[in-house]
């Protein structure tokens, strides 16, 4: 495979690596293991950052390294290191074999084969010249400032990576993949009267820059941001209490993701600390409702070749009309439980180890116009976006602040609001899904995942949904309920 081949020349002939004295490491240090491997990482990343006017920053960063995990049962020995030599490797071999001490067992069976390749090897940070990125930061400043005489603050970002990763297995087994990364976003500040309210937008995927050197995807950021900007500037206090909430579609999906997706991965489940635990093949939500998490989607930015134990990605049935019927795996938790590995090991870095985490997670398409419900609420409030949330896996219970929303009274969208936050619990959420839009969509590709201190980019998506008797705060509340879950394993940003 063309992606192999480059890897190999990364990590390989670039750093003096002989590739069978490194196998033979491998070998050594897992055998009587149960499984483990060793990760190989490359990686180059770029930011420019435009604040007030100017250029505040433009970063560029290098690095590479190794982890090596071995794993006997629920035990795991892990070294890393960033000098990737045959001596590191074999200081780490050293440190990882004493998880094997006393035990030993049957090194488990290798991830099935694929031929597919997601990505080239050209990488997004060599696409575009340094000066046409910084003039694209500039244009945009300047684009929403001329747009309307509002604007106080402009703030935009370009960001990119490219990531070279190589698993190495006992027994010979070895799976690459290249994986490109590019953001862009832009805030823009407006001010009337002395209130000051602000707005966002951006996107991006697993793409290169030129896409957003075209003035029609880039601006059509500003004036989202924009717009959002001037509709905060009309908002009123939220209403609080219970009542019914029709979520947008797209970017939405944040509280699929916290309320429900992480729930559904397998370490939580295996432990029994998931509020889904012991529910499989029950019904956990309302009926239509079918959650899928698909690390296959291209250019989508959750989406890989393989995971970080070398498992192809796939698509994955998670809960289907309702029934609970998968978990998100990674190698361990599947062979601990009896399962097979789904594509769900992700790992932030060599440094890190894998666990089961989301990669494009959505609900799909139910048959409803997403008039038909917002016709539907005679008091309630229609949230369109979200600045991030977090939940509590063990009770499930979520919070999520709104930084888009407004009023439904009598079936009509009214006036803005400002401080409304969700507040709920994930499984009990799903069964109060009176209907569903049929305008699914994913967002832009601008989230980030955190879990145990680990972040890996992730998308999210939903289309239109009416959830019957949710609970809204409002500032207050929202502080109050945050304290509640602060030791949530999952939390979801931009």
């Amino acid at each position: 495979m063309a992606d192999l081949a480059k890897a190999e020349e990364l990590l390989f002939r670039r750093t003096g690596l002989d590739q069978r004295k490194v196998q033979s490491i491998v070998d050594e240090s897992l055998h009587g293991a149960d499984d483990g491997e060793l990760f190989l990482e490359h990686r180059q990343t770029e930011t420019f950052a435009w604040d007030d006017g100017k250029l505040k920053a433009a970063t560029f960063d290098s690095s590479q390294g190794f982890g090596l995990r071995a794993v006997v049962g629920e035990a795991t020995g892990f070294a890393h290191a960033s000098d990737l030599s045959e001596d590191a490797i074999k200081r780490a071999a050293a440190a990882v074999q004493s998880v094997k001490t006393g035990r030993g067992g049957t090194y488990s069976s290798p991830p099935r084969g694929t031929n597919r390749a997601m990505y080239t090897d050209l990488s997004p940070l060599e696409e575009v010249a340094f000066g046409d990125k910084v003039k694209l930061l500039q244009a945009v400043d300047a684009y929403a400032r001329a747009k309307d005489p509002r604007v106080r603050q402009v703030s935009a970002s370009l960001a990119a990576s490219w990531q070279v990763v190589e698993v190495v297995r006992a027994g010979g087994l070895r799976v690459a993949d290249i994986r490109p990364m590019m953001r862009f976003a832009v805030s823009v500040e407006v001010e009337v009267n002395g209130r000051q309210e602000s707005g966002f937008s951006g996107g991006g995927g697993r793409i290169g820059y030129k896409r957003y050197l075209e003035p029609e995807a880039w601006q059509a950021e500003v004036d989202e941001a924009l717009r959002i900007a001037l509709v905060n500037l009309e908002s009123i206090p939220a209403p609080a209490g219970e009542m019914d909430v029709v979520l947008g579609s797209g970017w939405c999906g944040v509280l699929l993701h916290e309320a429900v997706g992480h729930g559904l991965e397998g370490d939580f489940n295996r432990k029994k600390t998931s509020a889904f635990s012991g529910l499989m093949g029950k019904r956990v939500a309302s009926k239509g409702v079918t959650v899928i998490d698909d690390g296959t989607l291209n250019e989508e930015r959750g989406s890989l070749t393989v995971d970080d134990e070398g498992t192809p990605t796939q698509r994955n049935v998670l809960i289907e009309d309702g029934i609970l019927t998968g978990y998100m795996q990674d190698r361990m938790n599947s062979r601990l439980m009896g399962t097979a590995a789904t594509g769900n090991g992700r790992r932030e870095s060599y440094a890190h180890m894998p666990m089961p985490r989301m990669t494009n997670t959505f609900m799909l398409s139910g048959d409803k116009d997403p008039k038909e419900l917002l016709g539907s609420v005679k008091n309630g409030i229609y949230a369109v976006g979200f600045g991030g949330g977090s939940v509590d896996i063990t009770s499930g219970k979520f919070v999520f602040s709104c930084t888009e929303a407004y009023e439904l009274k009598d079936g009509k969208v009214g006036r803005p609001i400002k401080g409304a936050t969700l507040i709920g619990n994930g499984p009990d959420a799903l069964t109060k899904v009176a209907a569903i839009g049929n305008d699914m969509k994913l967002d832009r590709g601008i989230g980030t995942c955190g879990k145990n201190g680990q972040s890996v980019p992730t998308n999210v998506g939903q289309p239109s949904m009416l959830i019957r008797g949710l609970t809204v705060g409002g500032t207050a509340a929202a502080r109050s309920e945050a304290k509640k879950v602060s030791n949530a394993a999952g939390a979801m940003g931009r």
